[in-house]
């Protein structure tokens, strides 16, 4: 299922055109997103000087036809966005349809490139693509109903690519649209700014004696932080790739650091309701070597904090065990290499479904290439490879004979397979994925808390003889504060 986006580009004020198009495509040839420049595609143009090459063509159509418009009217390029379900396709499928978009939308008249970005949970692509056309006589005119006719030929695309449709989408006329959160409603993850605004709040029920006792709750909660220019402080969690700075104007109102400040001396109160926010599940964390921690200059209220939450970690450690009827060492430590073996296995199984649809989507890519520049190469060899036929026709033949090549490297000798064989196959494979990565991350959850508790144990017991030690602690219920 993908949704589309059709924008124009206009000049920005104060800059010239080559500027105001490196100003759009910067933010899509980013390298993060686009893995290094290797999830791009470009037709009639180099991305890395699309603005230069696009700034030309408009300078080529001036002087060829003398029509000019006014600065704020002038379009210099399009764009369109195609967002992908998530699971559907990955990046290098949606690359693809994404480049199969813009060749059919632009009917090979326009330059374009395409970038496919990863920096979402779910696959997207944006084409930019000339206004001008490639002879520079002639510029592509917004009209009524493109943005829809976009969607209608997007959706033929994914239909032909046995992908979900949007079925009667509710048009602007019927109501406000809703964005993706209120799409989703109450289903959506937390963002790691409601992560950052929940641990805050379950730090300051703690009632922390002093800030650099909040700090350490916060680093237990899996937040690690740094202080910038100013005295300003940020965090970032797991998974997370820019800090969030602790400020009231990005996390809201009672969340600026001058306000934990005061919450924490006292001279203001915790707000009725922040603590009964909704709250990130519970994990089973390692437990702090307090000793080394003290012998890099933590202080005294690390040092009280950490005896708690070690105490809190080694209780969460017991209740799994209770829960779990492991009562013995051999038994904790079985279930822990089952655990490990069972994601390892069910991972490498993933890591092969997800090679067999790159194959798929591969194979069908240099299909459908080879099938349609075949007519081409077979007037070539008619020709009895004519130098003059190949210099006109270079560009499909060399797609002709890549895709021939790519054909055999898959296929090594085995019997071309029909596309509705490899459609059949690409539902299948998608299927298994689906069902795989929910296999992983029950397996990925299970082995994370074993391992943990398991860690626990052993650094609690130490070089004692575990087997004893343990089934006293775990029949017993060993009073954990004794321990520290």
């Amino acid at each position: 299922m993908a949704t589309t986006y059709f924008k124009t580009h206009h000049i920005s004020k104060g800059e010239t055109i080559a500027q105001s198009l490196k100003d759009r495509f910067d933010y899509g040839r980013n390298p993060d997103k686009t893995q290094d420049g290797e999830l791009v595609r470009a037709y009639e143009c180099d991305h890395k000087t699309a603005e230069e090459e696009f700034t030309l063509a408009k300078s080529q159509y001036l002087a060829i036809t003398g029509r000019t418009q006014k600065k704020d009217a002038d379009i210099l390029c399009y764009q369109i966005r195609q967002s992908f379900k998530r699971g559907e396709v990955d990046a290098e499928t949606a690359l693809k349809i994404g480049y199969d978009l813009g060749m059919r939308w632009t009917k090979g008249n326009h330059a374009f490139f395409v970038v496919s970005h990863i920096d979402r949970p779910h696959p997207h692509i944006h084409v930019y693509y000339n206004s001008t056309t490639l002879d520079c006589t002639r510029k592509f005119r917004d009209f009524l109903g493109s943005a829809r006719a976009v969607r209608r030929l997007s959706d033929r695309i994914c239909l032909e690519n046995n992908l979900s449709v949007v079925r009667n989408p509710k048009l602007k006329s019927k109501g406000k649209f809703k964005h993706y959160g209120e799409w989703r409603g109450n289903d959506k993850p937390p963002t790691f700014q409601e992560q950052l605004k929940f641990a805050i709040d379950a730090a300051l029920t703690e009632t922390p004696k002093d800030f650099d006792e909040f700090l350490s709750a916060m680093t237990a909660a899996g937040f690690e932080h740094k202080w910038g220019r100013g005295g300003v402080l940020s965090f970032r969690t797991d998974g997370q790739k820019n800090f969030t700075r602790l400020r009231s104007t990005t996390l809201g109102a009672g969340y600026g650091l001058d306000d934990i400040q005061n919450i924490i001396a006292g001279t203001v109160p915790l707000a009725v309701g922040r603590t009964r926010r909704r709250s990130v599940a519970p994990k089973i964390n390692l437990i702090v070597d307090i000793q080394k921690k003290i012998s890099e200059g933590k202080g005294a209220a690390y040092e009280r904090w950490a005896k708690v939450y070690n105490l809190k970690q080694m209780a969460a450690a017991l209740q799994y065990l209770q829960e779990h009827s492991l009562l013995e060492y051999s038994a904790l430590e079985a279930k822990a290499n089952a655990a490990t073996d069972n994601f390892h296995d069910i991972s490498g199984k993933l890591k092969t479904t997800e090679s067999g649809m790159k194959r798929n989507a591969k194979l069908k890519a240099a299909i459908v290439d080879y099938a349609k520049t075949k007519p081409t190469f077979d007037e070539y060899k008619r020709k009895k490879y004519s130098n003059k036929f190949l210099a006109e026709n270079e560009a499909e033949i060399k797609i002709h004979r890549e895709a021939r090549n790519v054909m055999q490297e898959i296929l090594d000798g085995a019997k071309l397979p029909k596309m509705d064989a490899l459609k059949t196959e690409w539902q299948t494979l998608t299927a298994a994925k689906k069902s795989q990565y929910t296999d992983y991350r029950a397996a990925q959850k299970d082995m994370r808390e074993v391992v943990a508790v398991k860690s626990n144990i052993d650094h609690l017991l130490g070089i004692a003889d575990k087997a004893n030690v343990y089934k006293t602690f775990a029949n017993q219920h060993l009073h954990l504060v004794d321990i520290f």
